[in-house]
C-alpha cells in the first residue's frame, strides 16, 4: 500500500466515523422515543385491564401481550442503535489499522 492510498483511506473512514456519530444520535433518539411509547402504553393498558376487573396477576403479562407491537418497536429501536455503535466501532479498528500501517511505511 502506497502512502497516499493509506492516509486517503484513513480519511475516508474518519468521515464515515463522523457520520456514524449523527446516525448514533437519530437512533438513540429512536430508541429513546421507542422506549416511551412503549411504557405509555402499557400502563394505559395495564389501568384499562384493571377497569375491566382483570385479576392483578394477570394484568402485566397481558397488558404485555395487548401492546406487543410497540414492545416489538422498542426493541428493534435497541437492536439498531447497538448495530450502530458496533459498525462505529468497525471503523475505529479500521482506522486503527490504518494508522499502525502508515506509521510502519513511514518508518521503514
Amino acid at each position: 500500500m502506497e502512502l497516499i492510498e493509506i492516509t486517503k483511506e484513513i480519511h475516508e473512514a474518519s468521515q464515515r466515523l463522523s457520520k456514524s456519530a449523527n446516525a448514533l444520535f437519530e437512533l438513540g433518539k429512536t430508541k429513546a422515543e421507542t422506549e416511551r411509547d412503549y411504557r405509555s402504553m402499557l400502563a394505559q393498558e395495564m389501568l384499562k385491564l384493571k377497569a375491566d376487573g382483570m385479576q392483578a396477576t394477570l394484568i402485566p403479562d397481558v397488558a404485555k401481550g395487548n401492546v406487543s407491537e410497540y414492545l416489538f418497536q422498542r426493541d428493534l429501536a435497541e437492536a439498531r442503535f447497538k448495530a450502530g455503535i458496533e459498525a462505529a466501532d468497525a471503523i475505529k479498528v479500521q482506522v486503527s489499522a490504518l494508522q499502525t500501517i502508515l506509521k510502519y511505511q513511514t518508518h521503514v
